[in-house]
Order: C-alpha cells, then sequence, then structure tokens
C-alpha cells in the first residue's frame, strides 16, 4: 500500500513497518519550491504554567493569543520571535514523557539564532537556567550551546 504526491512515491511494506520514499520515473517533472518556511513547532508540555513562563521569560518569546479548549482539557498558547509566529505550545493531560537522553528518533532539538552567545547565557543564567560548555561548530566555526526546556527539550543557541 502506498500513496504519491507526485514527487515521490511512498510504500509501506506490511511485514517490516518500514516506509521509504522513491523519485516517480517520469523525467518530465518540473521540480520548483514547495514550501515557504516553516510555520510553527508545536511542543507538549507535562507542566503548562512551568513551559509558558520559560518560553516568556527566559526565551523572550511573545505571546499571540492563549486558549483553553475545554474539550480537550488542554491549554494552547501561540508564541513569537521577532514579531514571526514560531511556537505553539500545548498541554494534554498526562502526556508520556519524551526521551531525550539517549537520543531518540524524531525531533531532535530546537535552535535559534543570536547575536551574542555570551548574552544568552548570562539572560538564562539569571532564570537559573544552565548552558552546557561552549562548542564550536566544526564546519562553520560558529559558537553554539544548549539549554534544556522544562521537559528535557533540548534548546540549542547559535551564534551568528
Amino acid at each position: 500500500m502506498g500513496y504519491s504526491n507526485g514527487i515521490f512515491t511512498r510504500a509501506e511494506t506490511t511485514n517490516t513497518n518500514k516506509t521509504y520514499y522513491k523519485k516517480p520515473s517520469s523525467s518530465s517533472l518540473i521540480f520548483k519550491q514547495i514550501m515557504n518556511k516553516v510555520h510553527h513547532i508545536a511542543i507538549i508540555s507535562s507542566n503548562y504554567e512551568v513551559s509558558k513562563r520559560f518560553y516568556i521569560d527566559v526565551l523572550n518569546l511573545e505571546v499571540i493569543r492563549e486558549v483553553y479548549r475545554e474539550e480537550r482539557k488542554s491549554h494552547k498558547l501561540d508564541l513569537s520571535l521577532n514579531g514571526e509566529y514560531i511556537i505553539e505550545l500545548f498541554s494534554f493531560p498526562n502526556p508520556p514523557k519524551r526521551p531525550s537522553k539517549p537520543e531518540s528518533c524524531g525531533l531532535r532539538h530546537l535552535a535559534f539564532e543570536v547575536d551574542d552567545l555570551d548574552n544568552i547565557i548570562a539572560h538564562c543564567k539569571s532564570y537559573n537556567v544552565i548552558a552546557e560548555p561552549i562548542r564550536v561548530d566544526e564546519f562553520t566555526q560558529k559558537r553554539f550551546t544548549f539549554i534544556a526546556h522544562p521537559d528535557d527539550l533540548p534548546i540549542e543557541f547559535y551564534e551568528k
């Protein structure tokens, strides 16, 4: 069983639960950019109020909208960075813990570009959020570090 989106064909094998993608054989396809940008990143928190304070106070994100969805017993907080909608923070009753260590499949971390890495590290420290030791990207020679979201999601700061 599978489907095609016009660019890749998705085929699923029933005995191994593996999915793979292959290009269609047609050489007449015209490839073009099909996406504009990342619209937002959805994050589920185990403690909504703690995560809300983390994103607003520690990361200085701005609130666009906050709603409580009674039918789901769920908060939804839309946050922006420099006027751009980037994070959708959710709460749900009893969400399972996300494995971060050892690293697991799926979203690995969020990364934010910063002008001054030392400044963001000091800012986080003022909220008792301690950054890992600064590292240097071996390919770009740019400095970066990580902090942990309240649910242990890694957050990277990458110096411009």
